[in-house]
């Protein structure tokens, strides 16, 4: 059966999971808003979260390990100019709040003016369905999954001694309330199915893998899904076993779609953020209109792809995600802002709260492969270690 995705069931659900066990209600966040703009606060906000994960692991034909978790909880932030206070509880009560925002409002002294407008529901966007993917499929067929895939790795190279396969799940509820009035919730699931083989043959072992997911139910992993994971991984293992090993020095580098936008991220992402820029601390600090890559390299930050792992409907803050284009043919265009960052530097909001990017890639508008050095790709399969 189909969730239904309307805002009004998103709110209802969050504030029957978060709020309802311990009677917190509209009028109980507004007071402690309003407790805590007693002091000369700039903005704060309530972040409530709640989770369930499990995860599964098949290797020699059995299923060896398990995990299941259950997490909530509430964070609280301040913020006065450039100083931020946390505090956060995993009870979700009006006393931790209180204690929280009592602990929180300590970084400004007493005498704000503010008042807390009336709460009101925020917009998202509607990239995936609220979907509880632990409960989308009985624990025997979840296992019935990995065995499937093992067994459809096996089949396709008598060469193949090993497979490990792993299939992982979450179900996530997220409420954030604002000290301007806003508030907003969100259902994010997750899954993620991974596969992994060994292949064996004149006294040589390789190894690939494959996987996939994003947010939605166990059910997109279908047969012909696993058949395609099996493929990938007996198929990475047969190119390894070829493969020579890789010579010294200096190489060209070529990152396809996928995975090696990690590469990317880690290279260029954190030094794109906003609080380094304005602090002056990274090597990108007051260079936006000046070429910072070659012609043809387009980088952005999108957090708005359907049902993709790396998309959610809203931030950190309550905002609807983005596509943030931050390197535009190779012109640096913009750093990545929360509030506190876009107001301290002037600039419009382009990112949420939480350190971590959703994902960077190339745009597919130019070039469709990135270059660490813009030679010919060399020839050969190569192997390292």
């Amino acid at each position: 059966m189909t969730p239904i995705a309307t805002s009004e069931t998103l709110f209802a659900t969050a504030q029957q999971t978060l709020l309802a066990p311990s009677a917190i209600g509209t009028r109980q966040i507004e007071h402690i808003f309003n407790s805590m703009l007693a002091h000369r606060l700039d903005y704060a906000d309530l972040y409530f979260q709640y989770s369930r994960a499990e995860s599964w692991s098949l290797e020699e034909g059995i299923v060896k390990s398990g995990s299941f978790s259950i997490d909530q909880g509430v964070g609280v932030r301040a913020v006065s100019g450039e100083k931020t206070a946390f505090a956060y509880s995993d009870e979700i009560s009006m006393a931790a709040l209180q204690s929280a925002a009592k602990a929180t409002r300590a970084i400004a002294a007493a005498g704000g003016t503010q008042t807390v407008p009336l709460l009101h529901h925020g917009s998202r966007r509607k990239i995936y369905l609220p979907h509880d993917p632990i409960a989308s499929l009985k624990d025997a067929d979840k296992v019935a999954l990995l065995e499937r895939i093992e067994g459809y790795a096996r089949a396709l190279d008598p060469r193949v001694v090993q497979v490990m396969a792993g299939l992982a799940g979450e179900y996530e509820i997220v409420m954030v309330a604002r000290s301007d009035g806003l508030m907003n919730a969100d259902i994010r699931p997750m899954v993620r199915l991974s596969v992994t083989v060994i292949i064996e043959a004149n006294g040589r072992r390789e190894q690939g893998s494959s996987g996939g997911g994003g947010r939605f139910n166990y059910d997109y992993f279908d047969d012909a899904m696993l058949r395609q994971y099996a493929r990938q991984a007996v198929h990475q293992a047969v190119v390894n076993l070829d493969a020579a090993p890789a010579p010294a020095g200096n190489m060209t580098v070529v990152l396809g779609n996928g995975w090696p936008g990690i590469l990317l991220h880690e290279a260029i992402g954190h030094g794109l953020e906003g609080d380094f820029n304005r602090k002056g601390s990274s090597a990108f600090s007051g260079r936006v209109g000046e070429r910072v890559a070659s012609a043809g390299v387009t980088v952005v930050d999108d957090g708005t792809l359907a049902e993709r792992r790396g998309s959610m409907q809203m931030d950190d803050e309550g905002n609807p995600t983005q596509c943030t284009t931050l390197i535009e043919n190779g012109i640096l265009k913009g750093y990545l802002q929360d509030s506190l960052n876009a107001r301290l530097m002037g600039v419009a909001l382009h990112w949420q709260r939480s350190p971590r990017i959703l994902r960077k890639y190339s745009h597919p508008a130019h070039d469709q492969y990135l270059y660490a050095e813009r030679r010919q790709r060399p020839s050969g399969n190569y192997r390292l270690g």
